[in-house]
């Protein structure tokens, strides 16, 4: 009983979790170069892990094909994808639209899960997944700007773009084979990957600025531990249990929820059309993902 409840409770606790990574993007930019930042915050992440792992005994893959699995993974979860969004937020992309951008993440999910996983995604489900995309839409319609100040800079936005469909690919490898591996050791792999695939980047772009500010410093700690750890465990367990068009229909919550957190933190107001958005979202999402 103990254990239903805690899956009960992973769903909404990883939707706030993930919500808070648009908000840091926009709370560092300016104070950190992206690149740098995300390798740092990758490699503390791994390293806590690969402890925790140590001390929980846990085996570690053996051979160049079961670590390259996991590293290939975190390369399309974390480096490419959280690349892209820290990049573009970086370079002007408003942290709504981001987030948007990569609410659409189910829709790419639902439409490869049957072909690459043989997995149904029912009637049901597309009909919850229209609803919350709608409100997603609806929740971020009023920052869409077309020209002037609200304007959306359109290379952040197709390079956002490409990262929400390299998530969805390595949403849908992870699902297929990176079932069987101890999720702490996997995720540390995962994030030896990420650095990999950002270092080049880093050095050619960058010049590894990160200012030692609180704001920096919290948001750093905030995404290695509530991110990078937590979140990201989260996101792991329930794409080991559930089906993943389920699952990634949660992200359609993300736009609603980065709104209302920008609300708090910066002043941002929100409409009623944003209003309703929010709760056809959240409707939306509940019938997508029930069972």
């Amino acid at each position: 009983m103990a254990g239903v409840s805690a899956d009960r409770l992973i769903p909404p606790a990883f939707v706030f979790l993930w919500s808070t990574g648009f908000v840091t993007a926009r709370l560092v930019a300016g104070h950190s170069e992206p690149f740098t930042f995300l390798i740092w915050r990758f490699a503390i992440a791994g390293l806590v892990l690969a402890v925790v792992a140590g001390f929980a005994g846990v085996r570690w893959p053996r051979g160049r094909l079961a670590l390259a699995t996991p590293m290939f993974a975190g390369v399309l979860i974390h480096g490419t994808y959280l690349g892209a969004v820290f990049w573009s937020v970086s370079q002007g992309l408003p942290a709504g639209v981001s987030a948007l951008i990569a609410s659409l993440q189910p829709i790419l999910a639902a439409t490869l899960a049957q072909p690459l996983l043989g997995e149904r995604v029912s009637p049901r489900r597309w009909g919850g997944i229209a609803a919350a995309a709608t409100g997603a839409l609806l929740v971020i319609s009023p920052k869409l700007g077309l020209a002037g100040e609200g304007a959306i800079p359109p290379l952040p936005a197709a390079i956002c773009g490409l990262g929400t469909i390299s998530l969805t690919f390595g949403t849908l490898f992870q699902k297929r084979f990176g079932g069987s591996l101890d999720t702490r050791v996997g995720t540390a792999l995962q994030y030896a990957g990420a650095c990999l695939v950002l270092l080049p980047f880093a050095l050619a772009l960058e010049h590894g600025r990160i200012d030692p500010i609180p704001q920096v410093i919290f948001g750093l700690a905030w995404s290695i531990f509530g991110m990078s750890i937590a979140a990201i465990l989260m996101l792991l367990h329930m794409i080991r249990k559930g089906a993943v068009a389920a699952v990634s229909s949660l992200f359609f919550l993300v736009p609603a929820l980065s709104s209302m957190m920008a609300y708090a933190m910066f002043g941002e107001t929100l409409s009623l059309v944003q209003i309703v958005g929010l709760a056809l979202a959240i409707i939306g999402v509940s019938v997508a993902s029930r069972g």
